[in-house]
């Protein structure tokens, strides 16, 4: 997975007796990020442009993830960084089981995986 945006632009519809909710690729994205850095040891990698600058913005979070909806399922790709330090298996777990839970929570969505690539060691 490279670090350019590969999100697509297409929405997924969710109908109901009363009418339907719409939730972009953009959103579950953005929820997969959000869910990987509460991880605790884990960031998301950013340039070293962003990092000169502070905090990346929310598009800058993004390209870290990659999601691909297929219906009601979910495949997500995340590329983080992990402090020095943390067992990087169980950290990647604890990642896996916090994207699945939030996008699950937060959508209704059924998430059918989580690859966490481990771009990269911070030297704290």
């Amino acid at each position: 997975m490279e670090t350019k945006t590969e999100l697509q632009n297409t929405d997924i519809t969710i109908a109901d007796q009363i009418g339907s909710v719409q939730i972009a690729d953009d959103v579950v994205a953005m929820i997969a990020a959000l869910a990987a850095v509460e991880v605790e040891g884990v960031s998301l990698p950013a340039s070293p442009a962003a990092e000169s600058q502070g905090r990346g913005s929310a598009r800058k979070m993004m390209k870290n993830v990659k999601v691909d909806v297929a219906g009601e399922n979910v495949s997500v790709d995340v590329a983080v960084a992990i402090d020095y330090g943390y067992n990087i298996p169980q950290t990647g777990q604890n990642v896996q089981t916090r994207v699945k839970a939030a996008i699950e929570n937060m959508t209704g969505l059924i998430v059918a995986d989580v690859n966490v690539r481990v771009a990269k060691v911070n030297m704290q």
